[in-house]
């Protein structure tokens, strides 16, 4: 669906720093060993090839030096050593660069860009692979950025991204997208500038990792959990065909009110009750209730879980400011069996067992990270388990990533194909509204959009 044009190597400008390291900590280990988190975002921006080729790509190529002078670890390599005595690292040297693909595509973008299901695999061609990790007879050096730009002639563009999970969370990968998104329409000539732009949005990185580093002796942990299992740096590849599609699902700022009117006429004392929880409550209750018609035969007895990250950022003490670079999230999680969940006070079960959730590991007395040295085997019990979980926030904002193109079309979370996660993000055409993204088997798939549609009949009459 894509042909390349040109593969290049792109570094950050030549005063960036000659070489810049930050220690893998317990936030980034955690997410070691999973799939790399692949996206793409759409831009309706009708240009001709020759357009393309000699303007836009090379006002891309360099803002996208300038601004890997500000983020240089995504420049670098995970550097995981084969003594176990030696410690994890991210590490950039001068001449450490990122893979820049750019290709064409006849696709209709209009049918990429849509709401309703779509294939999965359609959307491969766009997003870029980590290279592949070099080895040493000390350790192994794996990349943590890729990138692709594909032109839809007279049609559009797409940037593809793709980010080793071990070293950015969502809110690090906005900030750095947004960051590039802003250089490349400003334009600015010097590196003094391009900090005194990011600063003023609130882009610059914060890399001072002393008061994360082996919090509670979690880095130790969690490096024995990784030699233990040799786990590589080297993330699991995808594998094509997936066999499912994806979908997206929009919910309007009002909408979510109403819902939250209902859970609170039903349940006045719930805890806690945020458009988060409406959301994941909802989505949980749909798939509970979407098993049957799908062909699942699942006991009412069977325990559901429902998984989730939270911010530490500001929770940690001392706190850590907003753009912290790195992994910064706490896991979480709610229980319901099945019989509950898909039950007739399913949706306010789900929101009320989500919120506690919420409130006994964010806002615990003893600290969001308590008990965190459990989580390893804690969440290893629930592998062949009925679980869900999100992938975002309703903060993120890809839609303000504007490279000069105007905002984009669509964003696409590619990395939830791999499991049972839904993506959540800003809405792009309604203010406080919600988008969920879903990758299902067509059964499943169709079996909740029923359910989602019949659900919000009867909770928004």
């Amino acid at each position: 669906m894509a042909t390349i044009l040109e593969r290049s190597q792109i570094s950050p400008a030549l005063d960036s720093a000659p070489e810049f390291s930050l220690p893998i900590v317990f936030f980034d280990m955690v997410w070691y060993g999973f799939a790399a988190n692949q996206s793409v975002l759409f831009f309706e921006f009708p240009c001709s090839k020759s357009h393309f080729v000699e303007t836009i790509i090379p006002d891309l190529k360099s803002s996208l030096s300038l601004t890997l002078s500000q983020f240089l670890p995504l420049a670098g390599n995970i550097i995981h050593p084969l003594n176990p005595g030696d410690k994890l690292v991210l590490r950039y040297e001068t001449g450490n660069s990122v893979s820049f693909t750019v290709s064409e595509s006849t696709a209709d973008l209009n049918h990429l860009v849509g709401n309703d299901p779509r294939v999965c695999d359609e959307f491969y061609a766009f997003a870029p692979h980590l290279p592949p990790a070099t080895n040493s007879e000390s350790s192994s050096s794996c990349p943590v950025l890729a990138l692709q730009v594909t032109l839809f002639p007279g049609q559009g563009l797409c940037i593809g991204f793709v980010t080793h999970h071990a070293v950015a969370d969502a809110s690090t990968v906005v900030s750095f997208m947004q960051a590039w998104a802003l250089i490349n329409r400003s334009k600015p000539n010097r590196t003094d500038n391009i900090r005194d732009l990011l600063t003023e949005g609130n882009l610059l990185q914060f890399y001072d990792r002393k008061a994360v580093t082996n919090i509670n002796g979690l880095d130790d942990i969690y490096w024995h959990e990784i030699v233990e299992c040799s786990c590589p740096a080297e993330p699991p590849s995808v594998e094509l065909p997936i066999n499912k599609l994806r979908a997206t699902f929009v919910l309007k700022k009002e909408d979510i009110q109403r819902l939250k009117n209902f859970v609170l006429a039903k349940c006045p004392n719930i805890g806690h009750l945020s458009s988060f929880t409406i959301i994941c409550a909802l989505v949980w209750v749909c798939s509970a209730k979407s098993a049957a018609p799908s062909g699942e035969h699942v006991p009412d007895d069977e325990p559901e879980y429902f998984g989730f990250v939270a911010d530490c950022r500001g929770r940690l003490n001392p706190p850590l400011p907003a753009n912290y670079f790195g992994n910064c999230v706490a896991l979480v999680k709610a229980e319901l069996n099945h019989g509950e969940v898909k039950g007739n006070d399913g949706f306010v079960m789900a929101a009320k067992a989500i919120g506690e959730a919420i409130k006994e590991t964010v806002y615990s007395e003893k600290g969001v990270l308590y008990g965190a040295e459990k989580w390893p085997d804690e969440y290893g019990k629930l592998v062949g388990k009925r679980q869900y979980g999100v992938a975002g926030s309703p903060r993120f904002n890809f839609y303000a990533v504007d490279y000069g193109w105007g905002k984009p079309k669509k964003f696409e979370a590619l990395f939830i194909d791999g499991g049972g996660s839904i993506s959540l993000c800003k809405s792009r055409d309604f203010e406080g509204g919600l988008e969920i993204g879903l990758s299902k088997p067509k059964v499943q798939m169709d079996a909740f959009t029923t359910v989602f549609k019949e659900i919000l009949e009867s909770l928004l009459p």
